[in-house]
């Protein structure tokens, strides 16, 4: 599996990006699996910012609720983060992230999107005031 992020930039603060992470090496993987973003600014630990399930139920950071959203497009096998009014404290590298989810039963359930196995290697994102 592999994943190759884009869509990164400068904008100014209130500006917006679309970062794209198509997946290769696995046809249908983001149908059923775990898919995120994590993003790690200079100086700071790495936090999760968004992930989405098979279900395409999305969990969001309370950094960015309400100005990101998460979505894949099955078909194309890509996972993306729209970002809308930038801040500059989003400026970090981010990166895509996947995993099998943990069969459960009958649920099929996604870890945190920190330890997912396979990721990226990132796209910088800058936004100044």
């Amino acid at each position: 599996v592999q994943l190759a992020e884009s869509g990164g930039g400068s904008v100014q603060a209130g500006g917006s990006l679309r970062l794209s992470c198509p997946i290769s090496g696995a046809p249908g993987f983001t149908y059923r699996n775990c898919m995120g973003w994590l993003r790690q600014a200079p100086g700071k630990e790495r936090e999760a910012v968004a992930n989405i399930g098979g279900d395409s139920t999305p969990t969001y950071a309370d950094s960015v609720k309400g100005r990101f959203t998460i979505s894949k497009d099955n078909a194309k096998n890509t996972l993306y983060l729209q970002m809308n009014n930038l801040e500059p404290e989003d400026t970090a590298m981010y990166y895509c992230a996947a995993d099998l989810p943990v069969v459960s039963g009958e649920l099929l359930l996604c870890g945190p999107v920190l330890k997912y196995g396979y990721l990226g290697q990132g796209t910088q994102v800058t936004v100044s005031s």
